[in-house]
């Protein structure tokens, strides 16, 4: 239990050095762009599924018009 009290202090005083560092709008950039990764990211694997749903499709020789979505 003492090991977690020490790394959740270390953690604590990690976070608060680093918000120290870049200030109220150095972690409003820095919370955009991490924001912005993920939205990329997320676009990613949309376009993978997409690509590889198109590539099962062809394969198995269904029409995405026969399917009906609900």
């Amino acid at each position: 239990m003492g090991i977690g009290v020490a790394i959740g202090v270390i953690a604590f005083r990690k976070i608060t050095e680093a918000q120290s560092n870049l200030g109220p709008e150095g972690l409003n950039r820095a919370v955009g762009r991490l924001a912005d990764g993920v939205y990329d990211f997320a676009d990613a694997v949309r376009a993978g599924m997409r690509e590889r749903e198109t590539d099962l499709r062809a394969a198995l020789g269904v029409d995405s018009a026969e399917l009906v979505r609900r």
